[in-house]
């Protein structure tokens, strides 16, 4: 598996931050106090957190991650994965669209740690993910 540059952002530059932290925070809490109120101040947003997620799990798996080294993407496989990959993106936004608040939140960033493990530190994949919307102009998001 390999990262690839988005294509057109879906969020605004501070949400991609926003989200990226709390997959962040969900991936490396430990249980310290400093994190369960980390993680309570995000769990607040309920639905809106969940909301957030599924548009960042979707640009994620959309824009960023592609299961197909570029020397095989005109391959038939390539079309069958990209497909799956669309298919796992439109399931996850439609999932946290419809509601769950904080319990879907924490299910989604879990799914998308484990999808990000697959290709590369979670860390350094959302570092890369932060950077690349820190670079983006505010006023190409929508």
């Amino acid at each position: 598996m390999e990262t690839t540059s988005p294509k057109l952002p879906q969020l605004a530059p501070e949400q991609i931050r926003r989200a990226a932290d709390y997959v962040e925070l969900v991936w490396q809490e430990q249980g310290s106090e400093e994190e369960k109120a980390a993680l309570a101040a995000f769990h607040a947003d309920g639905p809106e957190l969940a909301r957030l997620i599924g548009e960042f799990g979707a640009l994620l798996l959309a824009d960023y991650i592609t299961a197909v080294p570029a020397e095989h993407a005109d391959c038939e496989s390539a079309y069958v994965m990209d497909k799956l990959v669309a298919v796992a993106s439109r399931y996850l936004k439609r999932w946290c669209l419809a509601g769950g608040g904080a319990h879907t939140a924490w299910i989604a960033a879990g799914f998308l740690i484990e999808v990000m493990q697959e290709v590369d530190q979670v860390s350094q994949f959302l570092c890369d993910v932060r950077g690349d919307a820190a670079r983006r102009p505010a006023a190409v998001a929508s």
